[in-house]
């Protein structure tokens, strides 16, 4: 499947932000998977778009930690070690736990709205589709961080997320792990009560979860 059959392309003014912005999303997405080759010509053929645009935005997601870029083996989709992940997942577990204390005391009634709805789309998620279930699950984390109105934070958040669905993408971990919904749901019940206790431990307990299963699939990983 070519990246033009993945996800439609429509020309920006900008075709550079453009260009940037879908293979940005594609893999974030996990479109184009994690140690995947991506192809300058075949890109720009598919895309409609010269090289220039397209080496551009190549060279902002190497920047921004998505691609990596070699002599021998071309550009990918950035693999992410177990060294990685952990460091990851250290931070996320503060972040998310502050993210969701401050949401609980900041949230309007359309930020409550905003969550309960993305809790029900990853509550109804494909149970065989991967790729939904983690764009959905991440979806609802970033609503949690968009109702504490802060925007620092979200711009620490947007760095972070870029992280975790690497991981995600690398690993296919558990977005529909049995104590998934419970936790989702103690979490969102924390921030509509107000909680912000509840909701930090409540979001540091969900991250805690997933990142020894991460961990644990990325170790057995590199032993076989």
């Amino acid at each position: 499947m070519s990246l033009s059959e993945r996800a439609a392309f429509a020309r920006p003014v900008l075709v550079r932000d453009g260009v940037y912005e879908h293979l940005r999303r594609a893999v974030l997405d996990g479109e184009i998977a994690p140690g995947e080759r991506i192809g300058e010509a075949e890109l720009g053929e598919s895309l409609g778009v010269s090289r220039t645009p397209i080496r551009e935005a190549i060279m902002r997601l190497t920047q921004d930690g998505l691609l990596v870029a070699s002599a021998n083996r071309g550009v990918r989709v950035r693999t992410v070690t177990a060294q990685e992940a952990r460091d990851t997942y250290v931070v996320r577990e503060e972040l998310d736990g502050l993210a969701a204390a401050v949401a609980a005391t900041a949230h309007t009634r359309d930020d409550a709205g905003a969550l309960r709805a993305a809790l029900k789309q990853v509550n109804a998620a494909p149970a065989g589709d991967y790729r939904e279930q983690t764009r959905l699950d991440l979806g609802f984390h970033r609503t949690i961080t968009l109702a504490a109105h802060n925007a620092t934070l979200t711009d620490l958040a947007r760095d972070l997320e870029q992280r975790v669905a690497l991981i995600k993408h690398q690993t296919r971990t558990y977005n529909a792990h049995p104590e998934t919904a419970a936790q989702h749901a103690a979490l969102l019940k924390a921030i509509l009560d107000r909680d912000a206790g509840a909701a930090r431990e409540a979001a540091r307990q969900h991250v805690r979860t997933f990142a020894a299963l991460v961990l644990h699939d990325l170790a057995a990983g590199a032993e076989s």
